[in-house]
């Protein structure tokens, strides 16, 4: 199955949930609608890692129906809104809604303002939505906060924002924060990204190589493959770019960057000298 740089993004942020999903759990009470809310949200969370998003995200709807101050549900919805953007289609997919992204990040931070995890995914969803300086007002202030215990998501998201933004120099500094932690791959990808808009190619290839390498993940992450198949290219090295775009073509034909990767593995591209 291919993974974009979105989908990596949508598995580190249920992760962070991993903690809170025991939460709530007890004797007294249970019958609550605050225990039951809980209890929904532990089902939805349940489903969604058995890979069967649309029936977590009934269960999640349920659980703020009983609780509209359950943060983590209402964070949790937006999760699940996100990952219906990581399919084969991306963006165009028909259920990939980040305006209900954006709902339910934001109904988490009214329920729990100091939902740190919830500040982080607003600024990621409002770069989707080309909100980059609206996303680094957002995001900067979490680069700083001390009790953010995975700052690098934050400075990835900063970084990508301040890119978007035209900012490259400073969102190049970002990125170098967030590969701080070595298994970023999705980091490591982005700072390619940003060096080779810089048209700093061998830097490029140098973040990109860890971005495909850095994790067993990584490898999966077929943007990077497209990315350093671009690169290499670029770098007139072309049987290494080409064998690039053929690791990406294999990862799936059916995506949109899968489709890019064959094209330039197309006869007609090699008769063009890519």
């Amino acid at each position: 199955m291919a993974r974009t740089s979105t989908f990596l993004g949508v598995i580190g942020l249920v992760s962070l949930l991993s903690v809170a999903a025991c939460a709530g759990k007890g004797g007294a009470g249970a019958q609550s609608p605050e225990r039951q809310s809980d209890a929904e949200y532990d089902l939805a969370r349940d489903l969604f890692m058995k890979n069967n998003p649309r029936a977590a995200l009934d269960h999640a709807m349920k659980s703020v129906s009983l609780n509209e101050d359950n943060d983590k549900a209402q964070y949790f919805i937006a999760v699940i809104h996100l990952s219906f953007c990581s399919t084969n289609r991306g963006m165009e997919s028909i259920d990939c809604k980040l305006d209900e992204v954006e709902k339910y990040a934001r109904a988490a931070l009214k329920a729990n303002p100091d939902f740190r995890d919830a500040k982080n995914m607003l600024g990621q969803v409002l770069i989707h939505q080309k909100r980059c300086k609206e996303a680094i007002t957002v995001l900067e202030p979490l680069t700083r906060d001390p009790a953010y215990v995975h700052p690098y998501y934050a400075w990835g998201n900063l970084g990508l924002a301040q890119v978007c933004a035209g900012q490259l120099d400073e969102g190049i500094k970002s990125l170098k924060n967030s590969v701080t932690e070595p298994r970023f791959c999705v980091g490591h990808y982005r700072l390619g990204i940003a060096y080779e808009k810089k048209g700093d190619f061998a830097a490029a290839e140098a973040s990109l190589t860890p971005a495909l390498t850095a994790d067993p993940e990584c490898e999966k992450l077929q943007d990077a493959w497209e990315a350093r198949c671009r690169v290499r290219l670029r770098l007139g090295r072309t049987a290494e770019g080409r064998e690039d775009c053929q690791r990406c073509k294999e990862i799936s034909e059916e995506t949109n960057t899968g489709k890019s990767c064959a094209k330039i593995l197309a006869p007609e591209a090699r008769r063009a000298g890519l």
